[in-house]
């Protein structure tokens, strides 16, 4: 399997890239970052570049990856619905947008959130930019497309957020995550979690196109 990443520095792309690099049926991990990620591994590439589109076309997009796992993305708290919808919508409409004309046969993932509107009309802003999201990237015409709507994302293996308030957050609840987890077991996916649901996705596919936390833990126990 040859995997493409997309915000492989933020808490649930770490999860991913942990996952593939322990996986032995990955043979390549490809990285659009900002910045150079510390990690060092023969299987991973690292595209170092602020414009994070253009790359794809140098890289030779067709038949190169069997999955991009699209992990980018940011809190809508204090943005406006054009800011974040730059960010959430348009940046990722372009990317998939590229990918698809490239190479139509990969299996393009994106991490949205439980709470997601798929109506696009909801009163939520950030739930309705995610929506439109969703179903743009569903119309696109990727023979496999799926959306992740995970609800309270846990990071395990001294993995952490770049959101200050989480940090705290995470940090006040670790003594209690075993017991959360066990109150909770499909409301708390943990970033090993996801990057094993990711990988089974791609593996042996779904019957569902937008899957929910009860969806992504199933997959990931595959």
């Amino acid at each position: 399997m040859r995997v493409l990443i997309y915000g492989a520095s933020g808490m649930v792309g770490q999860g991913v890239l942990r996952e593939c690099m322990k996986a032995k049926d990955v043979e390549t991990v490809t990285v659009i970052v900002r910045s150079p990620l510390p990690e060092c591994h023969t299987r991973l590439n690292q595209v170092v570049t602020d414009d994070l589109i253009s790359p794809l076309a140098g890289l030779n997009a067709a038949g190169k990856w069997d999955a991009c796992f699209f992990c980018l993305g940011v809190s809508a708290s204090g943005l406006s619905e054009e800011e974040y919808s730059r960010i959430t919508f348009k940046l990722t409409l372009d990317v998939a947008s590229d990918l698809v004309r490239l190479d139509p046969d990969i299996t393009f993932i994106y991490v949205s959130g439980a709470g997601t509107d798929s109506s696009e009309a909801g009163k939520s802003m950030w739930a309705r930019v995610k929506g439109k999201t969703e179903n743009s990237l569903l119309r696109l015409g990727f023979t496999s497309a799926q959306m992740f709507r995970p609800a309270v994302i846990w990071p395990l293996d001294d993995i952490r957020s770049k959101t200050t308030v989480y940090r705290i957050f995470y940090t006040i609840l670790s003594p209690f995550f075993p017991a959360l987890k066990r109150l909770f077991p499909n409301s708390i996916i943990t970033t090993e979690e996801m990057g094993k649901a990711m990988l089974n996705a791609v593996r042996y596919g779904y019957g569902k196109s937008v899957l929910g936390k009860e969806d992504i833990c199933l997959l990931a126990k595959k």
